[in-house]
């Protein structure tokens, strides 16, 4: 089968190993051609097996999943799908060049084994059409370059270490921009990365902004926390209340759908359980058309890397509101999906680089 997607297990627990191969190996499209216990037989073995896609336990004896991606990736750029537990390497890994995350279920919960499974399939698929970013060798996606020791470090010090990208010297917004205007970005496979890449450029004076990133419970407060230390704004996982203002970047906590509403002369945030939409919770399309239909000042939708649809009819909705709206073009995304769709259907008013949309978002501000 010419398009078979062909997938290499990379896992020390066995029982990991034969949970993934089993399912995979019945799903349609999905050849499994072999497994590696490590990641030193991982490497024996990709040449000759040649995969399309890996699926790797970040946490290995020996060398880890993180040190393997910086040796495989440059020599190797190969999609890979983590498979992590509830832990921050799983983002030193997406820096070093991973395309996505699966969360390892809990073996005592009924329903986490399926949607781990469920969950699994459609990033394998996702990732087998995914370009690989390899950091340090692709100049139009600088948010590639963040390291560990920036993570661990308060922003201050981040800025200065060696591939920061320092926020970009815009001239600051008035007032009443920042006062009267709400940005809304979304993305998915590929987002991590992106979304950084975006909000490590923009100064911390910049009116308030709500993200939502797909990614499980539990990561988004993680992703959040990282952020913080990375840029110039505050950035925090939203809680269900909170206020949108200047200088604050709230992400849609994972499994829960979050709104913007008017409350008073304020606009707030609700985050609460539910189900899902456009295949997802948290929901780029529940977010968007929230913005679209309760918020009357100015609006800017954002739409990055990502697999599927969610999002495109939200924004749609938001330019037909009067919103400014912003599409990651093809060529620096991830996967050219969710922003594709809203650039068919006529929702996005300008396409951008990842580079170049904190340019394109500040010079649409300061009009």
């Amino acid at each position: 089968m010419p398009n078979t997607i062909k997938v290499l297990v990379v896992d020390d627990s066995s029982l990991f190993r034969e949970m993934i191969i089993q399912h995979l190996s019945s799903q349609s499209g999905i050849e499994i051609v072999g497994y590696a216990i490590n990641a030193y037989d991982a490497k024996r073995k990709i040449p000759l097996l040649k995969p399309t896609v890996l699926t790797l336990d970040v946490e290995m004896p020996g060398l880890n999943g993180i040190e393997f991606l910086k040796q495989l990736l440059p020599e190797t750029p190969i999609p890979v799908v983590l498979v992590s537990s509830l832990n921050l390497s799983v983002f030193d890994a997406l820096s070093a060049g991973a395309v996505d995350f699966v969360r390892k279920p809990d073996m005592s919960m009924a329903n986490s084994k399926e949607n781990f499974f469920r969950s699994l399939v459609t990033k394998v698929r996702a990732a087998s059409l995914a370009k690989v970013r390899v950091p340090g060798q692709n100049a139009a996606a600088p948010g590639f370059l963040n390291s560990r020791a920036q993570m661990r470090s308060p922003a201050p010090a981040a800025s200065q270490q060696q591939g920061a990208v320092k926020p970009m010297p815009f001239p600051p917004l008035s007032r009443n921009v920042l006062d009267s205007t709400i940005i809304g970005i979304g993305a998915s496979t590929g987002g991590t990365e992106a979304t950084l890449a975006v909000l490590q450029k923009l100064p911390a004076n910049v009116p308030g902004i709500v993200i939502t990133q797909h990614m499980p419970e539990g990561f988004t407060a993680m992703y959040a926390q990282r952020l913080d230390r990375i840029c110039s704004m505050e950035v925090r996982e939203a809680q269900n209340g909170d206020t949108i203002r200047p200088g604050l970047a709230l992400i849609a906590p994972g499994g829960k759908q979050m709104e913007v509403v008017r409350s008073g002369r304020e606009y707030i945030v609700q985050c609460r359980p539910g189900a899902k939409v456009s295949g997802h919770s948290p929901s780029v399309d529940v977010l968007f058309s929230s913005i679209a239909q309760n918020v009357t000042i100015n609006k800017v939708g954002i739409i990055m890397t990502g697999m599927g649809r969610d999002g495109a009819d939200g924004l749609l909705k938001m330019r037909q509101k009067g919103a400014f709206t912003i599409g990651q073009d093809k060529e620096s995304c991830i996967v050219y999906g969710m922003p594709m769709v809203a650039y068919n259907i006529g929702a996005v008013c300008t396409q951008a680089s990842c580079d170049n949309i904190p340019s394109v978002l500040m010079n649409h501000l300061k009009k």
